[in-house]
């Protein structure tokens, strides 16, 4: 058994070393072709159907046959009286996921599909943002603030829905907002700006390694990962973060002028129903609450831009998988009794 153990150990390491050799050749290959431009296709999903299939569905297996008739009578008088008033359209509320990384990438998506709304919405109807992010970059969220800008600048209302977490970043969105909901569990606020990096030079230098760097102008790198850092760029660096931090104040100061900055923008995070006291969200529910009762009175359509996986993505994903499942077979079947 011992000798079976230690086989399957040395063939895991070996299945593993394959992968990542694999995994190399797969990153290089992307890296080679990164200049082509991602593609993808908008998704427009039709919500409002979607709940009334799923009405009709439990409707039908709940009631009994009675009910059922009864319920389908209704139906039909109000798909009649739906007929009837055709010449006027109800107003639409389009449905925008944004689910946020540190780079914030996902705004490539985001544009795209803030550009479909804006093609075809009126200022009868509505957007809502579902914002989930513990923020990132600051140029990365500073692109997707000015995409939800966009829709209020072309007056048409604005609602974000914060289920699990706006901070930082993520917060920096919300805010542009006309309105903003919170689940009483979800975190909002930290406004404030953080940077961090090691430093490896005193390492370098026990190793006797020289590290160089040159540049042009005094502050054109404050702080470095390998080289000694001096007290001028911390003081600079510091500077630069400060006026971060106040560059972010003034852009939600602009969106919601009645909140106090001088209690919120410490940098520290509540939860809903404390944001919602001290303003920085304007009503506590969740986004499906909010959507379920729209759905009610207006035509809810989910905009998604879908970008389609390459090739060298799916099988990166596809060969880790087979390595974790060959890993934990070999060490359950191969452990020692």
């Amino acid at each position: 058994m011992e000798f079976l153990y230690e086989y399957g150990l040395f063939l895991a390491k070996a299945v593993t070393l394959v992968v990542a050799i694999v995994a190399v050749i797969l990153v290089v290959v992307a890296s080679s072709t990164r200049h082509k431009a991602e593609k993808g296709e908008l998704k427009i999903t039709n919500v409002t159907a979607k709940l009334e299939e799923l009405v009709h569905g439990l409707k039908e297996e709940l009631l009994d046959k009675k009910a059922y008739k009864a319920y389908e009578k209704e139906l039909k008088k109000q798909e009649k009286a739906k007929s009837k008033q055709e010449g006027e359209p109800k107003p639409k509320s389009f449905v925008i996921d944004f689910k946020g990384s540190i780079d914030a990438h996902e705004v490539e998506s985001l544009r795209k599909e803030v550009s479909a709304v804006l093609a075809i919405a009126t200022k009868e109807d509505e957007v809502i943002v579902n914002v989930e992010s513990g923020g990132g970059m600051v140029h990365g969220y500073g692109l997707a603030s000015s995409q939800l800008d966009r829709i209020r600048q072309a007056e048409i209302p604005l609602t974000v829905c914060v289920d699990k977490v706006a901070v930082s970043g993520g917060y920096m969105m919300a805010c542009v907002a006309n309105k903003i909901y919170a689940a009483p569990f979800a975190i909002v606020g930290s406004i404030g700006v953080v940077a961090q990096l090691p430093n490896f030079n005193r390492l370098l230098k026990k190793h006797d390694i020289d590290y160089e760097q040159h540049t042009a102008g005094d502050f054109k790198r404050t702080l470095t990962v390998f080289g000694e850092n001096t007290e001028e760029g911390r003081q600079k660096f510091q500077q630069e973060i400060e006026e971060t931090h106040v560059l972010f104040k003034e852009f939600v100061a602009q969106y919601r002028p009645e909140l106090s900055l001088e209690k919120v923008a410490t940098g520290e995070h509540w939860f809903g129903k404390q944001a919602l006291e001290l303003g920085l969200i304007d009503d506590i529910r969740t986004s499906d609450d909010l959507i379920m009762k729209k759905a009610q009175e207006r035509d809810v359509y989910k905009v998604q831009y879908q970008i389609k996986k390459k090739l060298a993505d799916k099988f990166a994903h596809g060969a880790s998988l087979t390595l974790n499942a060959i890993v934990n077979r070999l060490a359950e079947k191969n452990r020692p009794v």
